[in-house]
């Protein structure tokens, strides 16, 4: 009964980890849903007011969306993603395979061989 207790703690805190409940303080880089839909784009948190998050998009956005629709910013080498082809406006699939120290410009290995380096405003995640 003891083990199972603290899987579950275990299994409970993990949960929270990933909805986003300890990566919403201002000036936070997280990921957010925005509008709600089924990407993660990158931003910063610009404040707080209850379980309200406003973010301030890479790629120069506003929106305030739900707690638990935002989570810590965990993009990394290897990470699967899609931008936009040199800006255009289609979506792309691919891996991060380079970051800078700063982790904004990023080199991208599209699913179909090319290459480019861009910015994390460009792109998005499942």
């Amino acid at each position: 009964m003891k083990t199972r207790n603290v899987l579950t703690t275990a299994t409970l805190l993990l949960m929270l980890g990933s909805t986003g409940a300890v990566a919403q303080k201002t000036g936070d880089w997280v990921l957010a849903q925005w509008k709600g839909a089924q990407y993660w784009f990158p931003g910063v948190v610009e404040s707080r007011s209850g379980d309200s998050v406003t973010i301030i998009y890479d790629d120069g956005t506003r929106e305030t969306r739900p707690a638990n629709q935002v989570k810590p910013y965990d993009w990394r080498v290897g990470t699967s993603i899609s931008c936009r082809w040199k800006g255009g406006a289609e979506w792309y699939p691919g891996r991060i395979s380079a970051m800078s120290t700063d982790g904004v410009s990023i080199t991208v290995e599209y699913d179909d061989g090319d290459r480019e380096q861009t910015a994390t405003g460009a792109c998005r995640a499942r």
